[in-house]
């Protein structure tokens, strides 16, 4: 983790700064060298334990090649949301229930998830799910299957990239079958494509490659001393020239990515902060791929700036609480954003305690929220069907006031032809994007839909002032 381009520098800081007399670390060989020389260069003393593997792991000499060879026990490992849906939704159409566990559900849904899983006396045999397995959880699984080896990644440059997985992920999410203690006492792995078994064949073969370097970011600390010389600076262009004119100790160390700490500097640079407190700001754990997490984050920062508490009444009436259980995909996905927003919340709440006092109830909220997610995810496949016909709770959230005009601009475009059938609104490739991206809630659809309505009945085709309007005339003035 150290060496995530993005948050590897917040795991250097925790090893280099946590306030303990004893660290214990676990990670993979590949890892204590580096970890050795970090500790030299504070004096600290380093002891090192190995632990083997106490089943054996055997990769099968087939590929899965079709969803109808499945088998209990299975756990099938995609890298993409996508994925998850489609191969739960074929899974599930040959007879068999599923469970599924992805990076974004919150913690309790992943263990209600594993605890189906686990369970021998529940139905649920088969789990799919993506590399979130490989931490935090105990699983009984007997045979893992990669649906892909291709997974999203980011480069150094903040660039994606689409990779094959490294020795260390293969290892690690194929080290997950047959574990010590399971109902099963031996492991197998494979691929669902037949021309990717040879490729995770030879990962397998390998050890984990070195880790050389760990992450750095600049402290409050250092951009403060530039800010005291840049007065007129922006902090997203104090971060610019620190990393410009910084030397790192290349031997140990690399500049970790800074472009998504600069995205939220100059989404809140308009509002006005202490430097200290907007560099802690846009050092928050952040998927900035998420509109209303980031729209939440901005008001977040508003309130903060005014000196006004985000109590338990403000947040609820800008998320939109209370909400009804999800009955489509996308009501899902907004109701996991939401839970990141209470995430985030908590986040703050351990920094600014005196404007962020309602860490214990937004808790109680995080409960609640989690077994509608599990509400939700135990009925996936339901969702998926009701995503299609176009079924919504009308789960959304407070639509902020500079929305105002993109969200007319998106009704004049979805009301745009008179020609179009008034129940194809809705119902496009680009309403289910909007929707995904929160930019359109279900509750906006629904009005978009009502207006349509009103203006069909007030406005008939047949009618001749519909057509045939009278011209002005100009009066001229001498």
């Amino acid at each position: 983790m150290m060496r995530d381009t993005g948050r590897g520098w917040a795991w250097t800081r925790a090893l280099l700064g946590v306030m303990a007399e004893e660290i214990h670390l676990c990670g993979e060989e590949g890892a204590v060298e580096l970890v050795r020389s970090l500790m030299s260069t504070t004096g600290e003393d380093v002891e090192v334990r190995k632990y083997k593997r106490l089943t054996d792991l055997e990769v099968e000499d087939s590929a899965m090649g079709s969803l109808e060879a499945v088998q209990p026990g299975d756990c099938i490992v995609c890298f993409s949301k996508h994925d998850i849906y489609s191969v739960s939704r074929g899974i599930e159409a040959k007879g068999h229930e599923v469970a599924v566990i992805y990076g974004g559900l919150p913690p309790g849904t992943k263990l209600a998830q594993a605890q189906k899983f686990n369970d021998p006396d529940n139905s649920c045999k088969v789990l799919v799910a993506t590399d979130a397995i490989g931490m935090g959880l105990n699983l009984s699984i007997r045979r893992v299957v990669f649906y892909s080896l291709i997974k999203p990644t980011v480069n150094e440059k903040g660039e994606k990239e689409m990779n094959t997985i490294s020795v260390s992920q293969a290892l690690q999410i194929a080290g997950r079958a047959g574990r010590y203690g399971t109902q099963y006492e031996k492991g197998f792995v494979t691929t669902f494509k037949p021309e990717d078994l040879n490729t995770l064949k030879n990962l397998l073969s390998q050890s984990p490659e070195p880790i050389v370097k760990a992450g750095l970011h600049p402290t409050a600390e250092q951009i403060e001393l530039y800010a005291y010389h840049l007065p007129n600076s922006t902090l997203s262009n104090l971060m610019d020239i620190f990393v410009t004119l910084c030397t790192v100790d290349d031997s140990l160390y690399f500049m970790c990515n800074i472009e998504d700490f600069k995205f939220l500097a100059d989404m809140i640079q308009h509002v006005p902060l202490p430097l200290r407190a907007r560099y802690v700001f846009c050092c928050a754990p952040i998927n900035r791929k998420l509109p209303f997490v980031c729209t939440m984050f901005l008001k977040f920062a508003r309130q903060y700036s005014r000196n006004e508490a985000l109590t338990l009444d403000w947040l609820c009436r800008n998320i939109g609480w209370p909400f009804a259980p999800p009955k489509t995909i996308i009501d899902l996905v907004h109701l996991e954003a939401v839970f990141d927003v209470l995430d985030l919340y908590l986040w703050f709440s351990y920094r600014f305690m005196d404007l962020f006092p309602a860490a214990s109830l937004v808790r109680d909220m995080q409960a609640e929220l989690d077994s509608m997610i599990q509400q939700g995810v135990f009925q996936l496949t339901r969702l998926l069907k009701n995503s299609e016909t176009g079924v919504s709770s009308g789960t959304s959230a407070a639509i902020d006031e500079e929305d105002f005009a993109i969200n007319r601009h998106k009704q004049s475009y979805l009301r745009g032809g008179k020609d179009t059938e008034m129940p194809q609104v809705g119902r496009g490739r680009l309403t289910e994007r909007l929707l995904a991206q929160g930019l359109l809630t279900p509750n906006m659809l629904q009005e978009l839909r009502r207006e349509w309505t009103q203006d069909d009945q007030s406005e008939p085709s047949d009618s001749p002032t519909s057509h045939t309007k009278k011209p002005r005339q100009k009066k001229k003035h001498k």
